[in-house]
């Protein structure tokens, strides 16, 4: 099992209730989220619709998930009863299919917008006009709730781009003063992100270890 939970306490002391703790187990077997889970944590992120599921239906019901991927359209069906929160939504379209799906299951489901902070091309993330645009398409939505917004810095040595990229997110943040959760920084830059206002992070492999992905 690769689970520390030293670690996990000393990472719990580090934040000091200034973010809360999304444990990013993509990949991971459902023992060391039960291990996690005994030791207290509640909130747990995926990145697959499917693992997702699968570990919904095998693990505790007062687990709160975060789907923390790139969500398709097509895929929100499957994760509609009981999903807790969704960090990534970069589109009104995607939003949307939230929404209808939400309230066929008679949920209102919290929303975190995705915006695009890094250098990278490959993020994905709304820009500030559009994030005003989805903002006021979305009072529409009776079944949506965005109570924030997300961010992925770049990936990158420079700790002085990290700052400068989780200081814009956050003054785009401060413009909606209706917003209570910024969730930025993950295991590398989460200290940083929290010394910039980010108040969920998002921390995996400090946590779980290193990823195994399996082999095409």
């Amino acid at each position: 099992m690769a689970i520390n939970i030293e670690k996990y306490t000393s990472l719990l002391a580090d934040l000091n209730g200034k973010a809360t703790l999304v444990a990013v187990s993509k990949t991971k077997p459902n023992e060391d989220i039960q291990a996690l889970y005994h030791a207290g944590q509640r909130d747990f992120g995926e990145n697959y619709v499917q693992e997702l599921v699968d570990k919904e239906a095998m693990l505790p019901k007062d687990i709160h998930w975060h789907f923390i991927g790139h969500l398709q359209s097509n895929k929100v069906k499957a994760i509609a009863p009981f999903v807790h929160l969704i960090h990534g939504v970069d589109s009104f379209n995607l939003l949307q299919e939230i929404n209808k799906q939400a309230a066929k299951v008679g949920r209102t489901i919290d929303c975190l917008l995705q915006i695009h902070i890094a250098t990278e091309e490959t993020k994905f993330g709304l820009d500030a006009d559009e994030l005003a645009q989805v903002m006021s398409e979305s009072a529409v939505l009776k079944n949506v709730q965005i109570i924030g917004l997300m961010g992925m810095a770049s990936f990158s040595e420079d700790k002085n781009l990290v700052r400068e990229e989780f200081r814009a997110l956050q003054v785009l943040y401060k413009q909606y003063p209706q917003f209570k959760t910024l969730s930025m920084g993950m295991s590398g830059d989460f200290t940083i992100a929290i010394e910039e206002g980010g108040n969920m992070v998002r921390i995996g492999s400090l946590l779980f270890g290193e990823r195994n992905y399996p082999k095409p």
